[in-house]
């Protein structure tokens, strides 16, 4: 009886287990941008436009002009006061950076500032192509600081055009996951979906686009559901997964004049978001 009793204890524990794992992406889901988006604008002024979007994540890029008629780029070499600034700017806007990059560094030092100036900025995931021989590196400053590493895939020749490659450089390095850009993996010819799959558990932020062409590294930037990323599915897969993170909106088309698009892009996630709770109920 006792035997009995602890079995259907052990189910009841598993399904509780299986049920709080359950993703809701309205609540579990961040919807932010890649303000790479808006790279011809000033960090405050590309932080004005994702406000205007009604986005209140974003993801910050390194080299971006932090303002209109000064020199600081947003980066490790902005000032104890520059940085202050910013700090409080976004404060004001209800607006909060959650990852930063694509980062790529030539020695242990240049990682080290990295790291510093995104735990000064409350930074939780930097966005990075290390080099092979850095992963250690990389791996141990990660959790020196307590910052997640997210491996980016731009096309070949990249390194890490291909999700294998990405797999094999998580291996031992347990401080370092995935940023999934599945606009690249259709422009190197690869299927997203199946990209998304080998980096099963692995993804921490999804860098979201469409694109208009498989197989070309030039192919253009379409709005969300007009080219061949398959958004819908992209979106039920990672939800299968139980992915629960950032999607940084990233889309190089107009930047000197596309709120609007973006807004589009916002609004077509939020439908195919309702759609998906509606068909997982």
């Amino acid at each position: 009886m006792m035997k009995k009793l602890l079995f259907l204890f052990l189910i009841i524990l598993t399904a509780l287990n299986i049920f709080s794992q359950t993703v809701n992406p309205s609540k579990d889901w961040k919807l932010g941008v890649q303000l790479w988006t808006f790279n011809t604008s000033s960090f405050y002024n590309a932080i004005k436009k994702a406000d205007s979007c009604r986005l209140k994540y974003v993801e910050a890029f390194p080299g971006q002009l932090l303002q209109e008629g000064s020199s600081s780029e947003f980066g490790p070499a902005l000032t104890v006061e520059e940085r202050k600034t910013v700090k409080e700017f976004l404060h004001k806007k209800g607006i909060t950076i959650t990852s930063f990059g694509v980062v790529v560094a030539r020695t242990k030092k240049e990682w080290q500032q990295y790291f510093e100036f995104a735990a000064d900025m409350k930074i939780p995931i930097i966005i990075a192509e290390p080099e092979w021989n850095q992963l250690n590196d990389v791996n141990r400053l990660a959790g020196t600081y307590n910052i997640q590493i997210a491996i980016h895939n731009h096309p070949a020749p990249d390194v890490y055009w291909h999700p294998d490659s990405v797999v094999r450089a998580l291996k031992g390095h347990a401080n370092i996951g995935v940023c999934a850009d599945i606009g690249h993996w259709a422009r190197s010819g690869l299927n997203p979906i199946e990209c998304i799959k080998k980096c099963s558990d692995k993804i921490l932020v999804v860098h979201l686009k469409d694109v208009s062409e498989f197989g070309n590294p030039q192919a253009a930037d379409v709005l969300l559901g007009e080219g061949v990323c398959s958004i819908p599915t992209v979106l039920q897969q990672i939800k299968n997964q139980r992915f629960k993170g950032v999607i940084a909106i990233e889309y190089d088309e107009k930047p000197d004049n596309n709120v609007n698009d973006i807004k589009q892009y916002v609004q077509f996630y939020h439908a195919q978001i309702e759609k998906l709770n509606t068909s997982n109920r």
